[in-house]
């Protein structure tokens, strides 16, 4: 790393430690909010993941993907078991690979509230794929349709709530535009 690279990889470490801070924090009190839905066993609301939103739109995949497992072992071992992490990471992680992928048609295509939709409904199918290992039955499966309703009510209001920090939190829009500009850069 040459001297003029080192403040700004710490910069972005900083970063990335702020966000993922944030994230555990949500989703530790997440936890201890009374589930709304009582006919939806299992399923919430996934407010964590607006920063996991954030960490899409203001820094590199692999930073982005560093934010996602430091957060999900932090939440663990702040307060989960083997399987909250099974679950919460099999899910996690196929919600932030199909947000990455349909973030790329780009933002005409696709708003930041339909990618965060995208998330919840993806979430859901990857918590029910472990579940239905886990069972050793492919049944659990019916139980989708529910959650993806729910993961996408959850996934709106998450993208509503990512949309209006990106608006209204200047340093979020610099960072946003200052990736943008690094894209463009990097494309040329």
């Amino acid at each position: 790393m040459t001297p003029s690279t080192a403040p700004s990889r710490t910069r972005q470490m900083i970063y990335i430690a702020l966000l993922c801070a944030q994230g555990v924090i949500i989703g530790l009190l997440e936890r201890a909010i009374p589930f709304p839905f009582a006919f939806a066993p299992g399923a919430k609301l996934g407010l964590a993941n607006i920063i996991t939103l954030v960490s899409l739109f203001t820094m590199p995949i692999s930073d982005s993907f560093l934010l996602v497992w430091m957060r999900l072992l932090l939440t663990t071992l702040l307060g989960g078991t083997l399987s909250t992490f099974l679950y919460s990471a099999t899910g996690s992680l196929l919600a932030w690979l199909g947000m990455l992928i349909i973030k790329q048609l780009g933002e005409r295509r696709v708003s930041m509230i339909g990618i965060s939709a995208s998330g919840g409904i993806l979430f859901n199918v990857g918590q029910l794929a472990v579940a239905s290992l886990i069972a050793q039955s492919w049944t659990v499966m019916l139980y989708l349709p529910i959650l993806s309703f729910i993961g996408i009510l959850a996934g709106i209001a998450v993208g509503i709530t990512a949309n209006f920090l990106f608006e209204h939190v200047d340093t979020l829009a610099r960072l946003r535009y200052d990736y943008q500009q690094h894209l463009e850069r990097n494309q040329l």
